[in-house]
């Protein structure tokens, strides 16, 4: 969905949500000439207030207030998940396109609702994550363009640690429906090798959870327990309709550390950077080679809100955004596949499909003002 070119110059943000997460976005949204950042809303107006300060924010309240600013066309929704599709929804009915953290909606259906409302209305939604359209990820996509290492036939991704509630100082929604490592990990690599091969078709998988209790280990909390209410250890086989396969796990419950996609193809296997980043490095290893070898790594590393800077462009151009909300919307049905097939014990179908993502032009540059 596109739309028309709407207004001129560039265009009015405002964040819903002050929370952590909140200061990655402030920082490089207001750093995007492309963007004016307009307000903060917040549950808490005073945090609101606060954020809005320490950023130059002009105002801040309540959602409400935040959503009837006549010169805020996108709504930037940090909330929690199981917000996400309350705040996304009073956004589209106030008028206004919306991008959204990840998960896209806590189900499915939720997600489908927020499309067919936008849809209705003649906006736009976007989600996170656009670490995909960061310099290491879109490196990896021109180099597969490329045929660096030929056609190519599986992967192996891997994400685990110990888990959030060891720094994050309020992490309980963590571990709550819509959490867990799948929904909280998972969008950044499902995003990425969905970005780079396309949709999944059929999934297969198996859960755990290691323990019922957590205990906050940072902040003023810290010390206390909570309950663990979704799996912490996720195995998936992914079926993708172009033709890889991908091995994929998920887990908190690891005392070591690993974050890797590693693609094989006919000639050689590319080491992809972090997806959780934006940067490299990218490294190759063809047949008969014994060392990797690294490749450049070109594009923009400027942080979380390229994908509101790429869809405040795309409104003004009336062109496709990129980290858009038919992506996210396969990514969740992809996500809640795998959660179905973890209980169910078998493979189970994709019914979404996602859209074709664009590579960025290598010159592509957020801080270079392109809207007048």
């Amino acid at each position: 969905m596109t739309g028309g070119p709407v207004g001129r110059g560039p265009v009015g943000v405002a964040l819903v949500g002050a929370g952590v997460i909140s200061t990655q976005y402030l920082t490089a949204l207001s750093a995007f000439p492309d963007l004016r950042v307009l307000a903060v809303a917040d549950l808490d107006v005073e945090r609101a207030r606060a954020a809005a300060a320490r950023y130059g924010v002009p105002a801040a309240g309540d959602v409400a207030s935040v959503l009837a600013l006549p010169e805020v066309e996108i709504v930037v929704n940090l909330t929690i998940p199981a917000a996400h599709a309350e705040v996304a929804a009073a956004a589209l009915q106030a008028g206004k396109h919306v991008y959204g953290e990840k998960p896209l909606a806590l189900t499915p259906s939720d997600g489908a609702k927020i499309l067919t409302e936008a849809q209705s209305r003649g906006l736009r939604v976007g989600s996170a994550p656009d670490t995909f359209l960061g310099a290491g990820l879109q490196s990896a996509a021109r180099a597969l363009a490329a045929g660096v290492i030929g056609e190519p036939v599986s992967a192996v991704a891997v994400t685990q640690g110990p888990g959030p509630e060891g720094w994050h100082p309020s992490p309980e929604f963590l571990f709550q429906y819509g959490g867990g490592p799948l929904f909280d990990i998972g969008p950044y690599y499902l995003t990425a090798l969905v970005a780079l091969f396309g949709p999944v078709s059929r999934v297969a998988a198996t859960a755990r959870q290691a323990r019922a209790e957590r205990v906050i280990g940072s902040g003023p909390r810290a010390g206390t327990s909570f309950a663990v209410e979704v799996p912490t250890h996720v195995h998936a086989l992914l079926d993708f309709e172009s033709g890889p396969s991908t091995s994929a796990t998920f887990s908190f419950d690891s005392s070591v550390p690993r974050r890797m996609i590693e693609i094989t193809g006919t000639e050689g296997t590319l080491a992809l950077p972090d997806p959780n980043t934006f940067d490299g490095p990218l490294l190759v290893r063809a047949f008969g080679e014994e060392e990797w070898r690294e490749l450049p790594v070109t594009g923009t590393t400027a942080g979380r809100g390229i994908g509101v800077l790429d869809m405040a462009r795309a409104i003004r151009g009336g062109t496709e955004h990129r980290a858009s909300g038919e992506l996210a919307q396969h990514v969740l049905e992809l996500m809640s596949s795998v959660a179905v097939s973890a209980e169910r014990h078998g493979f189970v179908g994709l019914e979404s499909r996602a859209p074709d993502v664009r590579v960025l032009p290598e010159d592509w540059d957020p801080v270079v003002a392109t809207l007048t």
